[in-house]
């Protein structure tokens, strides 16, 4: 599946306008629909000659927080951690051991950006004890999870967690437990085959300045990886549907729920579990920007519209891969918009929900439960789920079925339980859901009322 000559026409203007603007040796991008990289494109000179530009590695930076991201959601998952127990029960006495991973994750533990030392980007790496030694009188920034404070340090903190417990390189542990089942066979923690060279360009005589490409050691979990288009758009087609090898889509909807955030940017992005969330196309991307000297990347997916994008350089700056990644999905969507998911029937009306579909009022406001059958996609239970729709058909409320329980699966309801009140004769009297009661009339008279019923 490709898109049509004139879509492509436009998504390479996009690149081009980067390119020449931004001052850039090259820009190469990827646009992904439905799992398959369906576009892809490359402006200025070609990355490393000779060779197709989407198999050209590039440093992908802080996308690599993504993926140490989903080694700590595994562990998470498999009981093995605790999202909100310290890191040093794992960890042990070290600096900031205190904070935990969710904290740690959403950028929202209050320690420093960067590490103490040399600029560690541009530096040979050190070791995760010279790190710990580093750090042994540090103060934190903030108090933990009272503000968004970015920090890649926090990450070498993740990194070291997952390869404590399991034993291994947290380079090992991505290589075997992402990228090995997502077929990311060319991405790497150094470069492998054909790799761009990092740039920077000079900006007075515009010559083209070579930048270092290190091993960043310790502070590898954040930012040392490098990959290509091609890979990403198989990452980004994993950040769309999940993986039952890696995670499933319900994890990554629990990593794409906001966690922190900052008003100075009047709330245009904010943080996941790992992943960053930017306002744009159907309403947030999900993914992540990098950036690393010589090289800026970005990759985002719009999971409603199942599409994604990728963007590399070999440039330390001139433009935002982020933003060309929005634009790219937005000029896709105005070109070919998607289509939504077909329809399909209920099959069976589960016995929990038996007597509770139609009509129901709180107090006097009438809304509408009506089974919707099959999966809505990514995060979708698969089962169908009753939707509440109040005056105007506005969807107000969401429910599935889980183990037995009705519970809330998106509105205000969200993870409240929807208790079905039977009469003896197994007919159902009212329902409640955090102290709201729902009655088949409006102040139904045999239904308690909350403060007593109107004009009694």
């Amino acid at each position: 599946m490709t898109v049509a000559d004139s879509t492509a026409r436009r998504l390479l203007v996009h690149l081009a306008r980067a390119q020449a603007g931004g001052r850039l040796p090259s820009v190469t991008a990827g646009v992904v629909r439905d799992g398959e990289l369906v576009w892809s494109g490359t402006y200025g000179g070609p990355p490393v000659p000779g060779h197709d530009p989407t198999d050209v590695q590039h440093r992908i930076g802080s996308i690599t927080k993504t993926l140490t991201g989903v080694l700590v959601l595994q562990l998470v998952r498999d009981g093995r951690v605790e999202l909100d127990a310290p890191v040093s029960v794992v960890l042990g006495d070290v600096p900031y051991g205190d904070r935990t991973a969710r904290q740690l994750l959403a950028h929202a533990s209050g320690i420093a950006a960067e590490p103490a030392g040399e600029w560690w980007e541009r530096s040979d790496g050190m070791s995760f004890d010279e790190l710990v030694a580093a750090h042994a009188s540090a103060p934190a920034v903030t108090a933990p999870g009272s503000r968004f404070h970015y920090s890649n340090l926090g990450y070498a903190l993740l990194g070291e967690l997952v390869a404590r417990v399991h034993g291994r390189s947290w380079a090992d542990c991505v290589a075997s437990l992402v990228l090995e089942p997502l077929g990311m066979a060319r991405t790497s923690y150094l470069p492998t085959g054909p790799a761009a060279s990092g740039w920077s360009v000079d900006p007075y005589t515009r010559e083209l300045v070579a930048e270092p490409a290190t091993d960043t050691r310790a502070l590898a979990p954040a930012g040392q990886l490098w990959s290509t288009v091609a890979d990403l758009a198989a990452y980004a087609a994993f950040l769309v549907d999940g993986h039952l090898d890696v995670l499933d889509a319900s994890w990554l909807a629990t990593a794409s729920t906001t966690q922190s955030g900052s008003a100075g940017d009047a709330l245009a992005s904010a943080h996941g579990l790992g992943l960053q969330l930017l306002r744009g196309g159907s309403g947030t991307l999900v993914g992540h920007g990098g950036s690393m000297p010589g090289f800026l990347a970005a990759c985002f997916v719009d999971r409603p519209r199942r599409t994604g994008a990728v963007v590399m350089a070999p440039a330390t700056t001139g433009f935002s891969p982020s933003e060309l990644a929005r634009v790219l999905l937005e000029e896709l969507e105005a070109c070919e918009p998607t289509l939504p998911l077909p329809w399909v029937p209920t099959t069976s009306v589960p016995l929990e929900l038996d007597g509770v579909l139609g009509t129901w009022h709180w107090g006097n406001t009438p809304f509408v439960l009506a089974l919707e059958g099959g999966s809505r996609g990514p995060g979708g239970s698969g089962h169908g789920e009753v939707v509440a729709t109040g005056p105007g058909g506005a969807e107000k409320w969401r429910f599935a079925v889980v183990d037995g329980r009705v519970v809330g699966t998106r509105g205000y309801h969200h993870g409240e339980e929807l208790h079905v009140v039977r009469r003896p004769d197994g007919s159902v009297s009212h329902l409640e859901v955090a102290t709201f009661v729902l009655t088949r009339t409006p102040y139904d008279p045999d239904a308690p009322a909350p403060g007593g019923h109107p004009g009694r």
